[in-house]
């Protein structure tokens, strides 16, 4: 998938935060520490910080939604996290974004804390993030 095509279904999928641009993409894919895991209409963008992983960011083509894209990308996502050696997995997901919640609860993730009024939008309203986290590994 290229950085284009990265920023296209971003764009779709977010307008708070802003979208990310290509170039922004081709910066971060460029570190050791950060893996993409594709799919023809989504991705993952995940960053290694020693046994923990953070997902950056999932996007889903809009007309794409609901037929099980997200549930496989974040299988494929906690599988390289594994592989990379990762025991923690968190993430950020807005506290109006009640799909991704939906899905991140599913897989076992759970609120470990709340940054209030963390996302601007552009008509000017905040919304406030949860952090989630999960244990990939037992232990």
């Amino acid at each position: 998938m290229t950085p284009d095509a990265l920023a296209d279904i971003h764009r779709q999928c977010f307008t708070t935060p802003r979208p990310w641009r290509a170039e922004e993409f081709v910066e971060l894919l460029d570190l050791d520490s950060v893996f993409l895991c594709p799919r023809p209409n989504g991705f993952i963008v995940g960053r290694i910080a020693g046994p923990e992983v953070e997902l950056l960011t999932l996007a889903v083509d809009p007309g794409e939604r609901r037929k099980g894209t997200g549930k496989l990308l974040l299988m494929e996502f906690e599988k390289a996290a594994l592989s990379r050696g990762a025991e923690d997995a968190f993430l950020e997901v807005s506290d109006a974004n009640t799909a991704a919640i939906t899905l991140y609860r599913s897989f076992g993730y759970r609120e470990s804390g709340v940054r209030k009024d963390y996302y601007l939008s552009s008509s000017g309203k905040r919304s406030s993030a949860f952090v989630m986290t999960r244990r990939l590994v037992s232990g």
